[in-house]
C-alpha cells in the first residue's frame, strides 16, 4: 500500500513541477514586450483593454488553482499577471508622456 502512496505522491509532484516550468516559460514570454515599453518606450499595438480581460481570465485561473491547492498554479498566475501589470503601467506611463508633452 505505501509503494502505491508514493508511486501517487511522486506522480502528482512531477505533475506540479511541469505546471511550474510552463508558469516560467510563459513568464519569460512576456519580456520582449516589457523591454519595449519599459527601456525602447514603444507601445504602439498594446491594447490596455485586452490586457486587462487576459488579466481577469488570469486572475480566474489563480482563483481556480487555490481552490484545487495547485502550487504551481498560484505561483504561475501570481507571477504572469505581475508581469502583465509591469507592461500595463510601463504603457501607461510611456502613453501619460507622450499625451503631456503633446500639449
Amino acid at each position: 500500500m505505501r509503494v502505491v502512496s508514493t508511486a501517487v505522491s511522486m506522480a502528482e509532484a512531477w505533475i506540479e513541477a511541469i505546471g511550474l516550468l510552463a508558469g516560467v516559460i510563459g513568464i519569460f514570454a512576456w519580456i520582449p514586450q516589457i523591454i519595449q515599453v519599459w527601456v525602447h518606450k514603444r507601445h504602439d499595438g498594446i491594447s490596455l483593454a485586452t490586457f486587462g480581460v487576459v488579466s481577469f481570465a488570469l486572475g480566474l485561473w489563480l482563483l481556480y488553482g487555490v481552490l484545487v491547492e495547485s502550487f504551481a498554479m498560484i505561483v504561475a498566475n501570481i507571477m504572469t499577471l505581475a508581469v502583465i501589470g509591469a507592461v500595463m503601467i510601463g504603457v501607461y506611463r510611456v502613453r501619460k508622456h507622450e499625451a503631456e508633452h503633446q500639449l
